[in-house]
């Protein structure tokens, strides 16, 4: 497999089971879930580049600092009618996919990406009858990087792959001007990566204004008064207890001491388990405690190397296989879930209590996007970052909720 055939598989694959799940969840949760009110909206995204690595600092082929983006946006998306059960219950609601054209003002050596996306929105609160506080979230990939290349690219040590993940969180003020017309606008952040799948993968985080309009066709008529979460329908008290398997493979760097880093040819293999166990305290919102099973095939590699001298050609490097104890971990998560229609986000801060070695000795953090087939069935698709910083895997599978409301 090719360095980046890997991130464009996991991409692409992960678009098409979203969209699947979505036409699977309204099929199987509504009767009359085809009653749906539609929506085009545009956005407008100038933004702030992070410095996170010399080549965004000047070590470029322009010699300068790149610390600005612009994206447009065309996105369509749909909510369900009042007179629907999802849209009684979540009348603010509103998921679709959009699609999203990038500049960092350096074309010819990070490219100018095509995101392809889900995204959900909603309100958080009123404030008049005519404004709210809403969030908005994207999950999607990224095309068209112009990747690290030792010839053609040299200077780009940031960004290894075509295809990298693509997250956006954020926050809006809402203001309806007419009757099916939104003006919308605020602030999110960005990160794109490709999950260890290859290297480079020092991540790109973006942080920005949105400006834009949104169009419903149809009856668009709602409640302005109700804020999120609504205490009205809140579900009773209850715990849920999901459990979810992943898959997933990475791209390996190891630094000999004395020497420079090296990547490991070829690609290392991961499996987990996790079993969150969740407090519904509403029907959006759901919190609790998770037990986070991981294997890792690369986990601690670099010290284990069996070559009696370190080769100047990665090629050569071989290793001896760790003991199984120090690719395995086992940690607890604090895990937070908000709830919504087909989606719901789970984010996760957990410690490793079992673990032997650098690589899994770790403090670690979890995206996780929840994508409802049934009431007990979901896709599972998330990021796993150690330390806050360093990207370490993706993460997808399927899950079954015991004990489903």
């Amino acid at each position: 497999m090719r360095m980046n055939d890997a991130a464009l598989k996991y991409s692409l694959c992960t678009i098409l089971l979203l969209l699947i799940a979505v036409d699977s969840f309204a099929d199987n949760n509504d009767s009359t879930s085809t009653k749906i009110t539609h929506m085009i909206g545009v956005d407008l995204r100038p933004g702030y580049l992070f410095p996170t690595h010399e080549f965004f600092k000047g070590s470029n082929q322009a010699g300068e600092r790149i610390n600005a983006t612009l994206s447009g946006h065309l996105k369509y998306g749909f909510k369900f009618s009042n007179n629907t059960y999802l849209g009684k219950e979540y009348p603010h609601a509103i998921q679709g996919i959009g699609i999203a054209y990038n500049t960092f003002f350096n074309s010819s050596e990070l490219g100018n990406p095509i995101n392809v996306y889900l995204f959900q929105t909603s309100r958080i609160a009123s404030i008049t009858p005519h404004l709210s506080f809403d969030y908005e979230w994207n999950f999607g990939a990224a095309f068209g990087w112009k990747q690290y290349d030792e010839e053609k690219n040299p200077l780009n040590m940031v960004v290894g792959s075509k295809t990298n993940a693509y997250i956006n969180l954020g926050f809006l003020l809402n203001w309806q001007i007419t009757s099916n017309t939104n003006l919308r606008g605020g602030v999110g952040v960005t990160h794109y990566s490709n999950g260890n799948t290859s290297y480079p993968n020092s991540g790109v985080n973006t942080i920005g204004a949105s400006i834009g309009v949104a169009h419903f066709f149809g009856n668009n008529t709602e409640k302005r008064s109700s804020n999120f979460p609504s205490q009205n329908h809140a579900l009773h008290s209850c715990i849920t207890y999901d459990l979810i398997v992943y898959g997933a493979t990475r791209k390996k760097g190891v630094f000999p001491e004395d020497q420079s880093p090296m990547l490991v040819p070829g690609s290392f293999a991961i499996a987990g388990l996790n079993l969150n166990s969740l407090y519904h305290f509403s029907k959006y919102f759901r919190a609790g405690i998770s037990l986070d099973l991981q294997y890792d095939e690369s986990a601690n590699i670099g010290k284990h190397i069996a070559n009696t001298y370190i080769p100047s050609d990665p090629d050569e490097i071989r290793f001896y296989r760790p003991p199984f104890r120090e690719q395995f971990s086992a940690g607890l998560s604090l895990r937070g879930e908000i709830v919504m229609p087909i989606f719901s986000i789970n984010l996760g801060i957990g410690k490793n209590f079992l673990c032997k070695g650098d690589d899994t000795n770790s403090f670690y953090q979890t995206f996780v996007l929840k994508t409802h087939i049934t009431d007990n069935i979901f896709l599972h698709t998330g990021y796993q970052l150690y330390r806050f910083k360093d990207p370490n895997n993706l993460m997808i599978g399927l899950g079954y909720r015991f004990n489903a409301k």
